[in-house]
């Protein structure tokens, strides 16, 4: 485990972040630990947790969005599949 104090933290917390990915980062204030910082993922493991719809709702959209309107409006199996 990474022990960082809170000073060197705020000082380059991108650092920390990147070192999160890797194992959970004990910050301490005044020598003590006061917080852990992890990843999603490994926070989402460790509590049992999936995805959860605020999640999958937040992702950001797909960028291949048809604006102009030269699609079809109706889906065509053959033409998809055929």
């Amino acid at each position: 485990m990474k022990v960082v104090s809170s000073r060197d933290f705020n000082q380059d917390v991108s650092h920390a972040k990147r070192a999160a990915r890797i194992e959970p980062i004990f910050i301490t204030d005044r020598g003590r630990p006061t917080h852990v910082l992890m990843s999603i993922e490994n926070f989402r493991h460790l509590t049992g947790q999936t995805e959860t719809i605020v999640d999958l709702l937040a992702m950001p959209e797909p960028r291949d969005i048809d604006l102009d309107g030269s699609r079809p409006t109706t889906w065509d199996r053959q033409a998809k599949f055929g």
